[in-house]
């Protein structure tokens, strides 16, 4: 396997980023994880956009978008696969320990490796702990991902594929890696990105394209929802068929099935789209 590593590929065994890097030490960094399919990652021009938007937001300057690109091109010829995780990892850098910066400048990893479709279908718990949607980091794509192994976890504990929080209000936000799309009386919702969720990309796509409405949404929507479905670059559209103790339809009810059909059908048809 062959990662990018500031400036050039490295074997994985023999590639290293010090242990004074300050997205190990402080979790100082921010990452896109990328869907690579046969060799193309898409929605790549978004994933680099969203990534400049998280290193501003984060303080750091802004990555030199056309290295990571050459960076990406490089890991996806390298390691060929039919599917994969493409994962652009950009930090502070060698720093000294505590939070403040040093002066080495950033350290750039891509790195892929392999993975298989999502099943159409999966569950999810609601957690006890909630998003900051007026936190330094909300909004933002940072390493800084402990709150998230934390609720993923307990997911998994409950059988479930993904957690999902509210925020400080009471409000429905997102998942630990996902946003979250619920039907109403027959229409479609997510909460907006005032909630504190991430922009996610796939979340936008969704919207545009099967038509959802951004609305505020307190946490108890999830008892009363129709319907209710998770995005993310690696599940695309996937059903919820059961939150909690509470178990939906057997599988995708039919507001779902159609942003499945939608997006399936639009992103194959434009792998970069704008």
């Amino acid at each position: 396997m062959k990662i990018w590593l500031d400036g050039g590929l490295r074997d994985a065994e023999t590639a290293r980023v010090s242990v004074f890097d300050h997205g190990l030490t402080v979790g100082d960094g921010v990452f896109e994880t990328i869907k690579a399919d046969h060799g193309r990652a898409f929605a790549l021009t978004r994933h680099l956009e969203r990534l400049t938007t998280s290193a501003r937001g984060l303080g750091l300057p802004a990555p030199d978008l056309d290295e990571v690109r050459r960076g990406c091109e490089a890991v996806l010829d390298a390691n060929p696969m039919a599917l994969g995780r493409l994962r652009i990892t950009y930090t502070g850098g060698v720093s000294p320990l505590g939070s403040d910066r040093g002066e080495a400048g950033p350290t750039l990893v891509v790195a892929l490796s392999g993975t298989r479709r999502r099943p159409d279908t999966t569950a999810a718990v609601t957690v006890p702990w909630t998003r900051n949607e007026r936190g330094a980091l909300a909004g933002l794509k940072t390493t800084s991902y402990g709150e998230n192994v934390v609720a993923l976890a307990r997911a998994r504990e409950r059988g479930a594929s993904e957690a999902l929080f509210g925020n400080t209000v009471g409000a429905l936000c997102e998942g630990t890696g996902s946003n979250v799309f619920v039907v109403l009386d027959g229409e479609l919702h997510t909460p907006p990105l005032s909630s504190g969720c991430l922009a996610g990309i796939t979340r936008a796509l969704t919207v545009a394209w099967a038509g959802a409405k951004e609305t505020d949404l307190p946490l108890d929507a999830l008892e009363s929802a129709e319907e209710i479905f998770l995005t993310s670059t690696l599940r695309d559209v996937q059903a919820v068929t059961r939150v909690d103790d509470r178990q939906l339809a057997d599988g995708p009810g039919p507001v779902t099935a159609e942003a499945m059909r939608v997006f399936d059908e639009r992103s194959a048809a434009d792998f970069d789209p704008r």
